[in-house]
């Protein structure tokens, strides 16, 4: 039985840190060990402490964090500011009743909290193709109560088909679409444009979204933004520009030709609004 499998079973909150965990985290969540370069260090004391995924909340949603391998578990566990920009930008770009879509859903540390601002009755797209992190984004969802998520497993692509992805280094959270020679890992999943996503989830329109697809946001955005009604287009837009170089096409230059204006830049984010 896999750990996912293992734990899974366990209604949330089973799995809440223990004392000698809490202690731990708090020390992180209130002093620079929260950073980066501290978190593997930290993750692995935590394991030691009791191996296995913790219970959490983060930014007011529930999370079973299997934060030993995945980074994104990991800086949303000891860091309570992580992502803390975008999601106030989105946050600040996304009224109650909105729309939100969030292409490469990961755990749900934007999605459940954009479902937080959005409120029952808004609506957020959570996608995410791989068969793991798909069932810890499924777990969450339901321990966060979260029924305006809609989850779509899949890749969004360029196309309607199929794509190979793998999770390289050790690190669920930088799963990608392979582009040259597959690993040993890579596994074969459901591509679908984004266009059709929105659309099958039956939205008119969409107020805000975040993507981060380690380096094939532009195959996803230029066939969006070329095809897609406006009335389609987000009016906010956080993108991950880290692995900006694997683009063909430069999608934030195509974003600022259709009227989108980059607002601000973190290490890792590009925020654009229009």
């Amino acid at each position: 039985m896999t750990p996912d499998t293992a734990s899974s079973s366990a209604p949330f909150g089973a799995l809440a840190p223990n004392a000698a965990q809490a202690a731990i985290i708090r020390l992180a969540q209130r002093s620079g060990l929260k950073r980066g370069a501290f978190r593997p260090w930290l993750s692995r004391l935590v394991d030691l402490m009791r191996a296995g995924p913790v219970d959490v909340q983060y930014q007011g949603a529930s999370f079973r964090f299997y934060h030993q391998g995945s980074a994104t578990e990991r800086g949303a566990l000891f860091n309570p500011d992580y992502n803390l920009d975008e999601l106030d930008f989105l946050r600040q770009h996304t009224p109650v009743g909105g729309v939100f879509a969030d292409v490469g859903a990961n755990v749900g540390t934007f999605a459940l909290v954009m479902a937080r601002q959005v409120g029952p009755a808004g609506k957020v797209i959570a996608i995410e193709p791989h068969p793991t992190t798909f069932a810890r984004l499924s777990f969450n969802r339901a321990a966060s109560g979260a029924t305006q998520v809609r989850l779509v497993q899949a890749a969004a692509g360029d196309a309607d088909g199929e794509l190979m992805i793998e999770s390289g280094g050790g690190n669920l959270g930088a799963t990608h679409v392979v582009t040259g020679t597959a690993g040993t890992d890579a596994i074969r999943v459901p591509s679908l444009r984004l266009t059709r996503i929105l659309e099958e989830a039956g939205v008119g329109h969409v107020d805000s979204l975040k993507i981060d697809v380690e380096g094939f946001e532009d195959r996803v955005l230029i066939g969006f933004f070329r095809d897609a009604p406006q009335a389609l287009w987000p009016r906010a837009v956080v993108i991950e520009h880290l692995s900006q170089d694997e683009w063909q096409q430069d999608c934030i230059a195509d974003m600022a030709a259709r009227g989108f204006a980059i607002v601000h830049k973190t290490r890792s984010n590009t925020f654009l609004a229009r």
